[in-house]
């Protein structure tokens, strides 16, 4: 797949240092990967959902969202978010 774009992911990990490992070993799985499918995702991210026309990933420990719309026909992976665990929780 081809992650589009690596840099909401770096801005990400700058934010949150915690994040920088998470995130990295997710781009490295999803780089790899050759999904055709939701269930193909969930092979890799048992935890990922599909919501409207995005696939909302867990990362760390589920306690990051990354949201992300995924074009199984193209191969590309638009990274939309990564959102932060609400307020006072983590």
């Amino acid at each position: 797949m081809h992650v589009i774009t690596r840099r909401k992911l770096l801005e990400a990990s700058e934010k949150h240092p915690e994040l920088a490992g998470p995130v990295d070993t997710w781009f490295r799985m999803a780089k790899r990967a050759q999904w055709k499918s939701i269930e193909e995702v969930r092979r890799d991210f048992p935890a990922a959902d599909g919501v409207g026309k995005f696939t909302v990933f867990n990362v760390k420990g589920n306690h990051f969202r990354l949201v992300a719309e995924v074009n199984y026909r193209t191969g590309r992976i638009f990274i939309r978010h990564v959102l932060p665990p609400p307020h006072g929780v983590r």
